[in-house]
């Protein structure tokens, strides 16, 4: 049985911790390795060696930085479906999808690649007389990740290359869950040429997220968790004065309206509830039809639900894998057993599915209930599953009142329409930080800040650029006057 090992100080090292967890591929059941459950003291190991690798690595010039950046963007691509088939094993989404997760892996490497000219600051002559002001951005030191289980090499990647290339150093704290696509690309880091302690690799749990949180000399947490989650580490990123960039959980609506070009507008609607098996902050949370075309729209969903073919995500006819554990079943399982309860109408029922070959894989089907209510426990929660809700508007300004009043979360909203007035009404209106028109999946490109508000986000700045330039330097004002 392999056990994985944090990578500190530009070394692989076994863990001393004797608290392991098993990493399972969720498709087939079999354990693919140990992962170690680090110790405080290994995160302190870890941070010390960022705090020193970072004295030096901020003096390297910027075009130096940007060098071992390019170099492992050509690692990456060298070993792409490498990367991609380790995802699909250890989470289970089907190899299509992994490789997009890489492909925005990459986008975010080639958005930090800019970063020499990104980075100039500004000077003002003679503000003034005989003086002159300007300021310039300077790194801030050792920054933390806390990655998710569901994209674990792209999320990371929101902000390790800005902050490496800005002059920064970095500790990843990928998920248990998910830990072997990190680990394989610090192998592809480990070949790059970036100074020892520039990037590290700590294993663990909540009580290593906690000896992060607390370590004087980390600087500021980046992390995409569960709001209960985002909310804690928010707080103790204020308890001890780091700064915070706590994305969060999420609803989203997906609202149609009887303009909408549904055959186009189905497809992408699939793809948002169902794409990942559902267990994304970009998901389809509720599924909101406008007027009196909810039978017609419902009726083709269905239809191209039956079409989903659920099953182990490296078979290549494989649309849908499983979800990521049988905890994680059991608890959608809930959930569509509660929304029946309250009285929602099941049309396709994803429970009781078995793949052929794979009796101990996590699968479950498409879920999709009709004649629900937005206050429904289904139609509340964040589910983090293949399920979607529909639910009856009577016009627009219904559906926008729905996703502001209905719903702690902010992440996006989209609405489906042929109306420019529509739309542009639907984008003013809703209390969201992304808006998607005629758009299933609203994931901004890596020029792009990846939003959130409400309960979706906590901080003030956001993943992905512009926002990781001020996230990950301080501006240092000058005002000098010679005589």
């Amino acid at each position: 049985m392999r056990r994985i090992e944090n990578y500190i100080g530009g070394t692989w090292r076994a863990s001393f911790s004797e608290a392991v967890l098993e990493v399972e591929d969720p498709g087939t059941g079999e354990v693919l390795a140990e992962v170690p459950l680090s110790t405080a003291e290994e995160v302190g190991t870890a941070v010390r060696s960022a705090a020193g690798a970072y004295r030096e690595w901020k003096e390297v010039p910027v075009t130096e930085r940007v060098a071992c950046m390019s170099r492992l963007k050509m690692l990456l691509e060298e070993h792409f479906d490498d990367i991609a088939v380790t995802t699909t094993r250890e989470h289970g989404k089907s190899l299509e999808e992994s490789r997009g997760d890489t492909r925005r892996l990459l986008e975010n490497v080639d958005a930090a690649l800019g970063i020499p000219s990104l980075v100039q600051g500004n000077i003002l002559w003679r503000v003034t007389a005989e003086i002159d002001e300007y300021f310039v951005r300077e790194p801030l030191g050792v920054f933390a990740c806390i990655a998710p289980f569901n994209f674990p090499g792209m999320i990371p990647f929101w902000y390790l290359p800005a902050a490496v290339t800005l002059g920064n150093t970095m500790v990843i704290k990928p998920s248990e869950q998910t830990p072997m696509t990190t680990t394989r690309i610090f192998e592809l880091i480990s070949e790059a040429g970036f100074p020892p302690g520039v990037i590290n690799l700590v294993h663990g749990d909540r009580d290593t997220v906690d000896a992060l949180l607390e370590h004087p000399d980390v600087a500021g947490v980046c992390s995409v968790t569960s709001t209960p989650t985002a909310e804690y580490v928010y707080r103790k990123c204020g308890e001890y004065g780091k700064r915070p960039l706590c994305q969060a959980g999420a609803k989203n609506y997906l609202v149609v309206m009887p303009d909408a070009v549904f055959e186009k507008a189905v497809p992408n609607i699939l793809g948002s509830f169902f794409g990942n098996a559902g267990q994304r902050c970009l998901a389809g949370g509720n599924l909101v039809v406008v007027g009196g075309c909810y039978d017609a729209l419902v009726e083709m969903v269905l239809d191209e639900v039956s079409q989903i073919k659920v099953g182990y995500g490296l078979d290549a006819e494989t649309t849908m894998g499983p979800v990521i554990s049988g905890a994680a079943k059991e608890r959608i399982e809930r959930h569509i057993a509660g929304g029946v309860e309250e009285g929602a109408r099941v049309l396709a029922d994803g429970r009781g599915v078995r793949v052929e070959g794979y009796p101990r894989g996590h699968y479950l089907g498409p879920t999709v209930f009709g004649e629900a209510s937005p206050d429904m426990t289904i139609c509340q929660a964040e589910i983090f599953g293949p399920v979607m809700p529909a639910i009856k508007a009577r016009d627009l300004d219904d559906a926008i009142a729905m996703i502001n009043g209905r719903t702690e979360y902010g992440n996006t909203a989209s609405i489906f329409t042929s109306s420019g007035a529509s739309a542009q009404r639907f984008q003013r209106g809703v209390n969201c930080g992304m808006v998607g028109i005629n758009i299933g999946v609203v994931a901004p490109v890596a020029w792009f800040p990846f939003g959130g508000k409400r309960k979706s986000f906590f901080g003030v700045l956001h993943g992905q650029m512009p926002d990781g330039l001020d996230f990950f330097t301080d501006k240092k004002v000058v005002i000098e006057r010679w005589w």
